[in-house]
């Protein structure tokens, strides 16, 4: 596994998206455990403008793409599973 995150002239695509950098963060981690780089990213808006508008996504390499949904979704699917498995480590 690379310890190198996405560069910028890589294709990359969005896998997630949330209001809450936290929950973003978490699944940052989920997905570099799995031997993933991803990448955060931002996207907040002038809230005298664009009130509302704003978030955070996570990109991933296009090749990787695919598996980082599908591991998101594993885990929405099944988060009690994940915290069985943290505290057991």
């Amino acid at each position: 596994m690379a310890d190198t995150k996405p560069l910028p002239n890589e294709e990359l695509v969005r896998v997630f998206d949330t209001e809450q950098e936290s929950e973003a963060l978490v699944v940052r981690g989920l997905l570099e455990s799995a031997g993933i780089d991803a990448d955060i990213t931002s996207l907040d808006a002038q809230q005298e403008i664009l009130p509302g508008v704003g978030g955070t996504v996570i990109l991933v390499r296009a090749e990787d793409a695919d598996r980082a949904k599908s591991l998101i979704e594993e885990s929405r699917q099944n988060p009690a599973a994940e915290i069985a498995e943290d505290q057991q480590v």
